[in-house]
């Protein structure tokens, strides 16, 4: 079994395909309005946004969050909780041993809260 698609609020597609199209880099694979469903390609897994959609907690995994968080604060994007450490991997139970793994909290433009996850060596290593 494998994830196949997550479903993520919109009110306006339109807006959200710009949102996302900017944040993912990347076009939408699909929009078909009616019924109003808008879809992208996010690693081989299908983000659904849609109005009739319950609001979800997106978390995507960056390269560069620090950079990432930079650019988006530039373009007016509402920054939640900035770039912080929130664990330190030991083993590889949850993540690369040896890695810390940070986050930051950002609000798409229909209002739902987004995760951006990288995953970093210390330096030094």
């Amino acid at each position: 079994m494998k994830l196949l698609q997550v479903a993520q609020h919109a009110d306006d597609l339109q807006r959200a395909a710009a949102f996302y199209a900017a944040l993912l880099g990347s076009e939408p694979k699909a929009l078909f309005d009616p019924p109003g469903l808008l879809f992208f390609d996010v690693g081989g897994i299908r983000l659904l946004l849609e109005k009739a959609a319950p609001s979800s907690l997106l978390y995507l995994e960056v390269g560069d969050l620090h950079g990432l968080v930079s650019g988006l604060k530039a373009r007016g994007v509402r920054v939640i909780a900035e770039p912080h450490m929130i664990f330190a991997h030991e083993d590889d139970l949850l993540g690369p041993a040896e890695s810390e793994e940070w986050m930051a909290f950002i609000e798409d433009s229909e209002g739902n809260t987004v995760g951006l996850v990288s995953r970093v060596r210390p330096l030094g290593d």
